[in-house]
């Protein structure tokens, strides 16, 4: 092939590339580490992650060649995976770190550097002293939180919607996590009112899990709330057995808890967390600073209702109920 020929026959393959895949080639290697508190066989963080890179893609940014997104999964619970991952990533020196859960951020936070970290999934970020407030977060830490106050007294509305007998209501709760406090006192603020008893069954492992619910459930009338918390999220599958084991009406803040066998759910739609950090990650790359970028609180929030375990609990779901869930589960 001619000279002239081959450099017009390399030109025509340029002009044939996605835009994206152009401008990458033009920019220095760009790196993101990613630090998530699941396991990597757990579903739900592969979800999350999956969202997480769509919205990515929406934004030019494909994996490959000079861009790369690192993952690490380690569950809440085995914080010594969590630091050794965290570790790992920094030695990549990627140019922003996105973590899920206190936990995470922590295990990153504890190695000093000025890597910019975003959080797709924190409760309370002010009150836990990660960030300064919302408006201006400060030092080299932003994203997204999980609730905007406390959504226990939604939960027990809706569980004394579709259980209008229930007596007693038990916050399972982590002592760990630092927002349980306002959990506890969403569930009290509203106790009167919906002529419910609030009991608090703290918990921190699967013995005590069980033994919490076995206790309560000891007594009739008794209905549990679950709020978010990736400890209580990693031992799910128990808690919703234990529930079915006891007849248990219980209402939970994520949506994986009902497709797994759950009654019902009511929180922040995490997935959409997931894809509006993807927004902050791409300002981040273009030379955002943290600091300029506020705490940004839910907007999305879902309501999911499983009636084949209203049905096995002898539950008639109230057409009210039926008529504000967005998504029911046959």
């Amino acid at each position: 092939m001619r000279r002239r020929e081959f450099i017009t026959f390399l030109g025509s393959i340029a002009a044939g590339w996605p835009l994206s895949a152009r401008a990458q080639q033009s920019e220095r290697a760009r790196r993101i580490g990613v630090l998530m508190g699941y396991g990597e066989s757990d579903q739900e963080g592969q979800t999350l992650i999956a969202a997480f890179r769509q919205e990515l893609r929406k934004l030019g940014w494909i994996e490959g060649g000079i861009f790369h997104v690192d993952v690490r999964y380690a569950t809440a619970g085995d914080l010594n995976l969590m630091e050794a991952y965290a570790a790992e990533l920094l030695a990549l020196n990627p140019d922003v770190i996105l973590v899920h859960g206190r936990r995470a951020l922590r295990a990153v936070q504890r190695r000093k550097h000025d890597i910019p970290i975003v959080f797709a999934a924190l409760a309370d970020p002010v009150g836990i002293g990660v960030v300064e407030s919302l408006a201006r977060p400060g030092a080299n830490v932003t994203g997204f939180t999980t609730f905007e106050g406390s959504p226990v007294a939604k939960l027990v509305q809706a569980l004394k919607e579709i259980a209008p007998g229930i007596a007693r209501v038990a916050l399972i709760y982590n002592p760990d996590l630092l927002s349980w406090t306002a959990h506890w006192r969403s569930l009290e603020s509203v106790a009167s009112s919906l002529a419910v008893i609030p009991i608090a069954a703290p918990v921190s492992n699967p013995s005590e899990i069980k033994r919490a619910i076995e206790v309560f459930a000891s007594e009739p009338n008794g209905g549990l709330v679950v709020p978010l918390d990736v400890t209580l999220i990693t031992h799910r599958q128990l808690i919703i057995e234990l529930a079915d084991r006891y007849r248990l009406p219980a209402v939970y803040t994520e949506r994986l808890y009902v497709t797994a066998g759950g009654l019902i759910s009511y929180g922040v739609d995490v997935s959409d967390n997931y894809r509006r950090a993807a927004s902050y990650i791409d300002r981040i790359l273009k030379g955002a600073k943290p600091v300029d970028l506020p705490v940004q609180q839910p907007t999305k929030y879902e309501l999911v209702v499983n009636l084949k375990t209203a049905k096995a609990l002898g539950l008639t779901v109230p057409p009210s109920l039926l008529a504000r869930a967005d998504e029911v589960i046959e």
